[in-house]
């Protein structure tokens, strides 16, 4: 796979895999990015909750035009429970209101796990992005408003207790997540806790992968800067397509693909005509380049994005 492309510092493309500390926002470090790189097209591949760290998919010039492949990735999660009280927010930030019921065990909490396991329905919480009437969630209830928030399908692909904590009357679980889109893992610990009688809430949260994007190799916010700083940002931007695997590569003749360059259908000349997720290609040119991606059709190649110019 080609390395990402660049021009020069201002004009490059790729993906930057940040660990997002807690603290700043999604938007903070995307800035960060525009900023350092001084490129203005960067976009974040799913807001992470200022409280939150680990994967933040950062999508940089042309390679924002890719975000949209990547928003029903799975999500995979880290996240540490605490029982015995509600949370207005969910999480450690809001204010917190004892609970009524007993505090369980580790046993109680294990086997409390098995009915939020597989397709469950979730409602999101109040303080959410989600929007209600034109307003998000999270400004109607911090003007004392209850938003009113439709439940929604998601999956609950793995849901583990890895580690289990009691002290001074404090217990805690940390769990292993790993889900579909739009899970909500605070809404998760919430409804938990009403299902054992006791409340509960997130005290900590990170994201281990994002789709294809890892943990493990992602970069933080200092690791980013020197490398922007020292112009050696090429040892943390990857490809623009880096994720994109179930698209086949498709190499175009100069006549064809000067033809999808334009926006034109070209007639499909490839072995396997219905491979790719929903018949996707990631076409290239002879040196290597994402050229665009297209959709094959009746036979048929339908230009869905394009990345070069007849010029390039």
């Amino acid at each position: 796979m080609r390395g990402p492309r660049s021009t020069g510092k201002g004009d490059l493309d790729g993906i930057l895999i940040i660990d997002k500390p807690s603290g700043p926002t999604s938007h903070d470090l995307v800035a960060l990015v525009r900023r350092l790189s001084g490129v203005r097209r960067v976009g974040h591949g799913g807001t992470l909750d200022p409280f939150a760290t680990g994967v933040l998919p950062v999508f940089v010039g042309r390679a924002t035009r890719l975000v949209e492949y990547h928003m029903a990735d799975q999500k995979a999660y880290r996240t540490l429970v605490a029982f015995g009280a509600r949370s207005t927010t969910d999480d450690l930030n809001g204010e917190l209101l004892a609970g009524e019921g007993p505090l369980p065990d580790r046993a109680a909490v294990d086997a409390a796990l098995g009915a939020f396991r597989g397709a469950i329905r979730q409602v999101p919480p109040d303080h959410s992005a989600v929007r209600v009437d034109g307003r998000h969630a999270y400004e109607l209830a911090r003007g004392g408003e209850k938003p009113v928030l439709q439940a929604r399908d998601v999956e609950i692909l793995e849901l583990r207790l890895t580690d289990w904590q009691e002290a001074a009357g404090r217990r805690t679980a940390t769990l292993e997540v790993r889900c579909t889109a739009g899970t909500y893992v605070r809404s998760l610990a919430r409804d938990l806790g009403e299902r054992l009688g006791c409340g509960a809430f997130l005290v900590a949260l990170t994201r281990t992968a994002s789709g294809p994007f890892l943990l493990a190799d992602a970069h933080t916010p200092d690791v980013i800067r020197e490398a922007f700083a020292t112009g050696r940002w090429e040892g943390v931007l990857i490809p623009s397509d880096t994720g994109l695997e179930a698209f086949p590569p498709l190499t175009l003749g100069p006549d064809d693909l000067s033809g999808l360059l334009r926006g034109q259908v070209v007639r499909a000349r490839v072995a396997t005509p219905d491979a790719g997720t929903a018949g996707h290609y990631r076409v290239r040119d002879a040196s290597g380049r994402l050229a665009a991606i297209a959709r094959l059709e009746g036979g048929r190649l339908h230009p869905e994005k394009v990345f070069l110019s007849r010029d390039d």
